[in-house]
């Protein structure tokens, strides 16, 4: 808010990006109405030279709320780091699926912990749910966060990687766990239906076990080959074509 002032008192172009569905974390939170937040945040917006946002189903969700000064701005994942490896880091028992990301109640997370499935859940991340879930599902295995080569032990260790939220924009977990060459297990809503649909790199089912059983067939090789398909190069060029100049 501070930033946009600054510009408009000067004069000076600047641009915007849309990352997270505030409207429906707010919602789900405390129940204030989707319309009186997008209504905020259209007006914040429309002050901007542009406003990036990372795949078509978001571009048109904003669209339908009277948005229209929007570009794309897609994601890229380090490929180095996240990359397949050998999978004996987790001594759990298998098949071991995996979440990663925060643990709180907008990232639908218990509709994966519920699920009845083989093998062993393993959750990375923290946040406000987290005492409460570990108390709920004692047979899951909550690891807390995990950063750098950590990480991405976690994540090339899985079997399938389960992504049940339903408000996330894109989700840039997905591409790690694609390039570590595990494949992923979602619901088809925006986010993995823009990542995953027809990629043949993960499952999306409103039945989210059924998506879970799926997807642990997909090799690691197409997996890797769809994560390849997204580079910081492009993102980055991407980014720099939205800017305006300033004189």
């Amino acid at each position: 808010m501070i930033a946009r002032r600054c510009c408009r008192r000067r004069g000076l172009p600047f641009s915007t990006s849309f990352h997270t569905r505030f409207p429906e974390y707010l919602h789900a939170r405390s129940g204030v109405p989707l319309t009186w937040t997008y209504a905020w945040l259209r007006r914040f917006h429309a002050a901007a030279s542009c406003v990036m946002v990372s795949t078509p189903s978001v571009e048109a969700a904003l669209r339908a709320r009277g948005f229209t000064n929007i570009k794309r701005w897609s994601r890229g994942v380090d490929t180095g780091l996240f990359r397949p490896r050998d999978k004996s880091f987790l001594p759990y028992r298998r098949p071991i699926s995996l979440y990663v990301g925060r643990v709180a109640v907008e990232k639908s997370i218990e509709d994966f912990l519920c699920l009845d499935l083989p093998g062993t859940k393993v959750v990375v991340g923290e946040g406000p749910q987290l005492l409460q879930l570990r108390r709920r599902y004692p047979a899951a295995v909550f690891v807390g966060v995990k950063t750098g080569e950590d990480l991405a032990r976690h994540y090339a260790a899985a079997d399938v990687f389960v992504f049940p939220s339903r408000t996330d924009t894109f989700g840039l977990v997905l591409l790690e766990s694609l390039a570590s060459g595990v494949p992923v297990a979602a619901y088809p809503v925006p986010g993995p239906l823009d990542v995953i649909d027809g990629s043949g790199a993960g499952c999306l089912d409103e039945d989210l076990a059924a998506a879970v059983g799926r997807a642990m067939g997909i090799s690691a090789e197409v997996c890797r080959a769809h994560a390849e398909t997204y580079s910081w190069e492009n993102s980055a060029r991407q980014f720099l074509g939205n800017l305006q100049p300033v004189a």
